[in-house]
């Protein structure tokens, strides 16, 4: 497993996954759907701050903007 992904999860929730009884392509699933969430997560916060940084700039004061 993956150290830096299991430290981005938390060992916590990897720890649960190691005690369900489930097969090692089970596992291996639920760890991919993890990381797939996680990244999907991360995409959509991403946008979310370029839109508002974009926002931020159209609507500044015109005193303000150069």
């Amino acid at each position: 497993m993956n150290s830096n992904i299991e430290n981005k999860f938390g060992s916590v929730i990897y720890d649960k996954l190691n005690t369900v009884r489930m097969s090692a392509s089970e596992r291996q699933a639920a760890i991919n759907a993890m990381r797939d969430a996680d990244t999907i997560v991360d995409a959509i916060l991403w946008v979310t701050r370029k839109i508002e940084q974009v926002g931020a700039f159209l609507f500044m004061k015109p005193s303000i903007k150069h």
